[in-house]
């Protein structure tokens, strides 16, 4: 006869559990070092082994080295009745009274990773694994279509944690972002204030903005700088604009409208995903005749003829490498000399995570692999219409 056990999760401050328990397949939590991100994953775990569990299926627990996954073990087992769960030592396995087992596992060598079918699975510290580990995990999600929580500390920008973050953080489906600071933790009541002060006069300040406050270091690859980003962060204008930026795309990537006051203050955004009819109709409405430098690359060519109409004032803008470095070379003048002003999220993001390096034929600038730069090419179109004198802004009729 089945037996009914009723359950009570330990108490969680509120941002640990909007943080973790929420209904997007994948959550990434950038969080401070004891900050709870670990206690609150291992019973989303368990939640999710005991609930949806059953004889034969998987939960896994990954760390980057197999002494790491211990830790989680141990807590498990100090959480759980003794009667309630089987543990083997050596694998470091808990199975539960359904049958579900829940693994912890290190991701110090990738490839032992394929193979199995995992219903759920925690990336712990992901900050500090490999790449290959996420790929050779989220391989073992595919055929369950299992839920990942990817938690840990903020640790420069080249990771692939940072970077699913950021896809995160900029709306991908099915894809939630948190993110936990030591004052969060203070607020929730799992760490004092002193300890966080003395923590800030103990470590090197880039140390303590990682690890406490979970702001990424400079890995020497942002063409703009971290800190003139910051400084040229402001509300958005609500002046007219006199003149917009456009960078196009359908599907896959945004399509990004800027626009930037007489100031050089962006006062309007827009970003979409739609049909090209749908496009052109948005910029249209948007832009409503004032100068426009539209990207005109490739499939961009046939969308700006239709969109230069008697009455409208859009240029093409033809990206290649060359011309992208130029571009891109404006657009750093003007945020370290602070010539314009943007609105912190989606623009600020995308300028953080902003790549460039030296090739054989010049400096390639970029996203990283799998991120979006289409706010950045869009404000760097913006800013090479704004550094040539433009006619004052028209006054638009009521």
């Amino acid at each position: 006869m089945p037996r009914s056990i009723e359950y009570q999760r330990p108490w969680l401050y509120p941002k640990q559990l909007e943080a973790i328990f929420h209904d997007k397949r994948y959550g990434c939590v950038e969080a401070s070092t004891k900050a709870g991100k670990t206690v609150g994953c291992i019973c989303w775990l368990f939640e999710q082994a005991a609930i949806g569990g059953a004889e034969g299926r998987n939960f896994w627990w990954v760390a980057p080295i197999f002494p790491q996954a211990k830790i989680a073990f141990r807590r498990l087992k100090r959480f759980l009745p003794r009667h309630l769960y089987a543990a083997n030592e050596s694998e470091l396995t808990i199975t539960l009274p359904n049958g579900a087992v829940i693994w912890f596992k290190g991701a110090d060598k990738p490839d032992s990773l394929y193979g199995e079918d995992v219903y759920a699975a925690v990336l712990d510290e992901a900050s500090r694994m490999k790449d290959e580990a996420w790929y050779a995990v989220r391989s073992t999600l595919t055929a369950t279509g299992g839920p990942a929580r990817l938690i840990g500390n903020v640790k420069g920008r080249k990771n692939f944690f940072y970077q699913l973050s950021r896809k995160a953080e900029s709306g991908e489906p099915n894809m939630a972002y948190h993110v936990i600071t030591a004052y969060d933790a203070v607020a929730g009541g799992v760490v004092t204030l002193e300890e966080i002060e003395d923590a800030r006069r103990q470590l090197p300040e880039h140390v303590f903005n990682e690890l406490y406050l979970c702001k990424a270091s400079d890995d020497g690859g942002n063409p703009f700088g971290l800190q003139a980003i910051r400084d040229c962060v402001a509300p958005i204008s609500h002046m007219p604009p006199v003149c917009w930026g456009w960078d196009l795309a359908k599907s896959v990537d945004w399509t990004v409208g800027i626009g930037l006051d007489a100031k050089g203050s962006a006062c309007r955004f827009e970003r979409f995903q739609s049909s090209w009819q749908e496009t052109k109709r948005k910029i249209l409405a948007a832009t409503d005749g004032d100068i426009a430098l539209v990207d005109s690359t490739g499939v961009g060519d046939p969308v700006l003829e239709d969109l230069q109409k008697p009455g409208t004032r859009f240029e093409g803008f033809k990206f290649s490498s060359a011309s992208k470095q130029q571009l891109m070379e404006g657009l750093a003048v003007a945020i370290q000399q602070r010539q314009i002003t943007f609105p912190d999220g989606i623009i600020a993001m995308e300028l953080e995570q902003f790549e460039y390096e030296y090739t054989r034929t010049g400096v390639r600038y970029s996203a990283p692999a799998g991120l979006h730069d289409d706010t950045v090419c869009a404000l760097a179109l913006a800013v090479s219409k704004f550094r040539i004198p433009v006619a004052a802004p028209r006054v638009r009729s009521l």
